[in-house]
């Protein structure tokens, strides 16, 4: 019972302490300004089954 306590309270004190390291309040990086066709480069990865390459994702760029 008291291994149960200790580990509920780590995980509260983890809870407190989420978004330290995000003092803007952002939960990802900043966006690179840069837009895409994302549904057809979805539907490509899914037919090649694998993730789209940097130069396979340059052709879907608006």
């Amino acid at each position: 019972m008291i291994v149960a306590e200790r580990k509920q309270k780590t995980i509260i004190d983890k809870f407190d302490r989420f978004g330290e390291r995000m003092p803007d309040g952002r939960l990802t990086a900043p966006s690179d300004g840069k837009v895409y066709r994302l549904r057809e480069a979805i539907l490509l990865s899914k037919q090649l089954g694998r993730p789209l390459s940097q130069e396979e994702m340059k052709e879907f760029e608006v």
